[in-house]
């Protein structure tokens, strides 16, 4: 019985698409940022055809690569993780979600407000969310206001003190956000809950405890054909909250990389049959990218790099391993967003000595939901050509 593992590498781009510009990323490229600066050595990913995609300086090309390889192209509009996961998942975007690059309109903050019981709130404007804290924790525990700002994404994000305004209140409060105010046209992708703790000057965020509030992502999509189906599927990371929570027959949350890493094992090991497992390896973006941090981008990945081959050494004969990502986050630029880019593609088969081949450039991240339904025999009704053909 065949089992799908499909890893998100989340912010790892490969180069700026052909409508960058209108996102202010026209000379993105994360993933040859990050070689040529730091130099990093990915031996399994070489072996498997990511320097097949694009020649880097520290990744080459290899004549005999293990994995198809190629890239994917993103049509949905913007560049965020909710809508990137949502296309690799088959459901496009037209429209954007909204985003607030000036904060949060009088009306939303009053019903904001009105609704938690707070008589105001700091900051409201993009921020980054180690910055916000240290810049405004002080007056947040000297006032009670939370802390709200947004990015270049379509986030609400709420930041409160432990000590202040308990966990369990703030993810109500953030609740709260996403039912009854972040609606309509301020419907953002997401409402996070992001609880810190410290004193001033050595604040933290507890990451463990954020929360996301996703929209509820359309149906069909690839979970609800797999379920249908009778295909069992797993979410590990923040997979299942970009679904709104939805979608997933088991998940298990993770606070790192290593964390997911090991989770993932474990269930590749566990003989878990006919199943589907959607893995986010977030610390590329959330630790690295967004705080520009080449080297930490790298170490990263050369942790992912050194388990591809426990990855690989745990597929059956019938499994697939399919490695990507969902935007891009260059810590080589001058902004600390997101960046529109073209993902890499590597597609990993159980057969043993298959030869991997070129997949070349596919015209959008629901080809992966196409070739997940392809793999399963499952009848495909939304966007995206399967690539398993273009495999033999």
């Amino acid at each position: 019985m065949a089992r799908c593992f499909l890893v998100i590498i989340d912010g790892l781009g490969i180069g700026a698409q052909e409508d960058a510009a209108e996102y202010n990323d026209a000379s993105a490229n994360t993933l040859a940022g990050v070689s040529r600066v730091t130099g990093c050595r990915l031996p399994a990913f070489e072996k498997l055809g990511l320097g097949n995609i694009e020649s880097l300086h520290s990744v080459k090309p290899v004549d005999k690569p293990l994995a198809g390889f190629g890239k994917m192209r993103e049509v949905s509009a913007g560049k965020d993780s909710t809508t990137g996961h949502w296309e690799l998942a088959g459901v496009q975007l037209e429209k954007p979600f909204p985003t607030y690059p000036n904060g949060f309109p009088e009306e939303v903050l009053t019903a904001y407000c009105e609704g938690t019981g707070v008589n105001g709130v700091l900051c409201n404007k993009p921020y980054s969310g180690t910055d916000v804290i240290r810049d405004y924790g002080r007056e947040h525990l000297s006032t009670g206001r939370p802390i709200v700002y947004t990015s270049a994404d379509s986030v609400f994000q709420v930041a409160c003190h432990a000590d202040v305004v308990p966990v369990e209140q703030l993810h109500r409060w953030c609740e709260f956000a996403r039912d009854e105010v972040m609606t309509g046209d301020h419907a953002v992708g997401r409402v996070i809950a992001r609880p810190f703790q410290g004193k001033p000057g050595e604040f933290e965020r507890i990451s463990d405890q954020r929360k996301d509030f996703s929209l509820p992502a359309p149906v069909p999509n690839l979970m609800s054909l797999l379920q249908d189906a009778g295909v069992k599927t797993y979410s590990i990371g923040k997979v299942i909250d970009l679904f709104g929570g939805a979608g997933f027959h088991q998940y298990r949350k993770t606070k790192s990389n290593a964390e997911g890493i090991s989770q993932l094992l474990s269930l590749m090991s566990a003989g878990i049959d006919n199943s589907f497992v959607f893995v986010n390896l977030i610390d590329t973006d959330q630790l690295y990218g967004h705080r520009q941090n080449p080297q930490g981008y790298a170490e990263a990945l050369e942790e992912i790099d050194r388990a591809i081959p426990a990855m690989a050494g745990k597929l059956g004969e019938g499994d697939m391993l399919i490695l990507t990502s969902d935007h891009g986050n260059d810590p080589t630029d001058n902004s600390t967003d997101h960046t529109r880019e073209f993902v890499p593609l590597l597609v990993l088969s159980g057969k043993s000595k298959q030869e991997g081949r070129d997949l070349g450039t596919r015209e959008t991240f629901s080809d992966v939901s196409a070739s997940v339904l392809d793999f399963f025999g499952v009848d495909n009704p939304l966007a995206g050509d399967s690539f398993l053909g273009d495999m033999k």
